[in-house]
């Protein structure tokens, strides 16, 4: 079955950096669009950034442009976020989700950004 596990999340200072994982299994990986959502304390889940199957292609929510880099390794089956000048409304639990049949989602990881 379709299993993503994120990890890497934490606590960083604002100005700090962390890089999120998300590592997959139960599908061609390669052939999969993956995305990264976040979802803020009170708030709805909102899009981050996406990875194309085809062509790596990739795109930004505005919010994180210019800051947060995504990419994957097809090898590791892996889809990582790279975040950089990390701000406090960054808050918030990190998901990827696998754009195949019906979507999948991983469980979360909690990034928590305060001094």
């Amino acid at each position: 079955q379709v299993q993503l596990v994120e990890s890497g999340g934490g606590l960083v200072q604002p100005g700090g950096s962390l890089t999120l994982s998300c590592a997959a299994s139960g599908f061609t990986f390669s052939s999969a669009t993956m995305s990264w959502y976040r979802q803020a304390p009170g708030k709805e889940r909102e899009w981050v950034a996406f990875s194309t199957s085809v062509g790596g292609r990739t795109s930004y929510a505005d919010s994180v442009k210019g800051r947060f880099t995504i990419s994957r390794d097809n090898a590791k089956s892996t889809v990582y976020l790279q975040m950089n000048s990390l701000k406090p409304e960054d808050t918030a639990v990190y998901y990827c989700k696998a754009l195949l049949g019906p979507g999948y989602w991983g469980q979360g990881t909690q990034v928590t950004v305060s001094s």
